[in-house]
């Protein structure tokens, strides 16, 4: 038996470590970074205000937690619904079909800026439904005019995404980064300015938060399209180009995958949104150490994210090449390179978990309860990694419809509700909420690996 384990972990080692698949890292690599720090952009708006507000006070982070518990979760569906035009874009470029990708392109940008008009309505119309949810009065009446202004910046950041996901398609992904780490410099400054009121800006408080962010992502939209429009890179997909041909058939290719994507987002970082309302049950104190522990752990998933799009792209690649081996590397790279990443994330929960939650709160009880979940956290990281690398895989394979349904039973019907039950049933108080959590990352990780094992071999 030692022999047969000796044996298979030869094989695994030298697999890993063979010329393909050093050649995918490397490739997967180029293409992520600028990803990551792209992704990790979207995140960090709301980790900084959640740090600056945090100097103003408890119930002011408590209000930024219960407004983003609604933002985020309609955030992720317009970025996930961008991501449609991605491996669209990039089966299109393997076949050199510029004509193709010059109506994703316009089809992308008016797909994106319908949909940011259109989610901002909804929202905008639906806040006062957090007055529903037995959370606290006064959280709730700063939550709900700070997310009315947060809703209204998605229509900018829309247009961003489809622009973005076009790019990046074509393997362009660091001009979005520099683009993205700009704006998030301008929104740190802008906080600053604005919410306490330095050189001689008005003292606008919670408000001057969200101000900030909506500045910055105009400005985000703008240089985003500049670039497209004049880079002699896209020169090429600007002829012919026009609004008045809207090709129905189009449009439905790109939502088949953008909706279920966008749909996948959801359901996990709405899981984790409506866990910002049973926590609110417990108490507002609570409800911060849930948002400042959340803000941290978000930003390693959208820097796995990062990945995640880039084996969209990379196994779009190989799948418009119809190279099943190609595939299955691009696909498992990245899964062993996510693996990597999120197990010294872990580490790094565990070894500061007292440390991190300081820049975000200086409220002792706040601070302690943060800690505790911080080492949940580092538990489920790989987990997490997994499942959003294998959503990135199985989209570039156009494999969408399963992994939706997988998404939904593992955070609706598994983690949701063994978060109540832990939390309240068995008395764990906000440490059962995200064992109950965990459990349903784990759930999708295992099941979305096992999917795109499967769906590479039978390409």
């Amino acid at each position: 038996m030692s022999l047969l384990k000796a044996y298979i972990c030869r094989r695994f080692m030298s697999t890993i470590f063979s010329s393909e698949y050093l050649k995918s890292y490397k490739a997967t690599f180029s293409l992520a970074y600028p990803v990551v720090l792209s992704q990790l952009g979207h995140i960090m708006v709301g980790v900084v205000d959640t740090a600056m507000v945090g100097q103003i006070g408890t119930i002011e982070q408590a209000a930024v937690a219960l407004s983003n518990s609604l933002y985020t979760l309609v955030l992720v569906f317009g970025l996930g619904v961008s991501y449609g035009v991605t491996p669209l874009v990039a089966a299109a470029d393997s076949s050199k079909d510029i004509g193709l990708n010059s109506e994703l392109l316009k089809h992308g940008i008016v797909i994106n800026t319908i949909l940011g008009i259109l989610l901002f309505a909804l929202l905008f119309c639906i806040s006062p439904v957090l007055n529903l949810f037995d959370q606290k009065k006064e959280v709730v009446d700063l939550a709900i005019p700070f997310l009315n202004v947060m809703m209204l910046g998605m229509i900018p950041l829309c247009v961003f995404s489809g622009f973005k996901q076009f790019t990046e398609g074509l393997s362009f992904t660091g001009i979005a980064m520099i683009i993205t780490i700009g704006a998030n410099l301008l929104n740190i400054l802008l906080n600053y300015l604005m919410i306490f009121g330095h050189w001689g800006f008005p003292e606008m408080g919670l408000m001057g938060s969200c101000w900030a962010s909506f500045i910055s992502r105009v400005i985000m939209a703008i240089a985003m399209f500049v670039y497209v429009y004049y880079n002699k890179h896209f020169r090429k997909y600007r002829a012919g180009f026009s609004f008045k041909n809207i090709s129905r058939e189009l449009t439905k290719k790109i939502l088949n995958i953008g909706v279920p994507s966008g749909l996948q987002w959801v359901f996990e970082v709405g899981a984790f949104a409506f866990a910002v309302i049973m926590i609110g049950w417990i108490s507002p104190k609570a409800q911060a150490a849930h948002q400042v522990a959340l803000s941290i752990a978000a930003t390693t998933y959208m820097m796995a994210s990062g990945l995640s799009a880039a084996a969209s792209v990379r196994v779009g690649n190989q799948a418009g090449l119809h190279n099943r081996e190609g595939v299955r590397i691009a696909g498992f790279s990245a899964f062993i390179m996510v693996l990597a990443f999120m197990g010294i994330c872990a580490l790094c929960f565990i070894l500061f978990k007292d440390s991190m939650p300081v820049i975000f709160n200086n409220d002792t009880e706040v601070i302690s309860i943060a800690s505790g979940l911080l080492v949940i956290a580092a538990f489920f990281q790989l987990s997490d990694g997994v499942q959003v690398v294998g959503l990135g895989a199985l989209r570039g394979v156009k494999d969408v419809t399963l992994p939706t349904i997988i998404t939904l039973i593992a955070y609706w019907g598994i983690g949701l509700p063994m978060s109540y039950v832990f939390a309240f049933k068995m008395g764990l108080g906000v440490n059962g909420v995200w064992y109950g959590l965990s459990l349903g990352l784990m759930i999708a990780a295992i099941s979305l690996f096992f999917r795109f094992n499967y769906v590479s071999r039978n390409i």
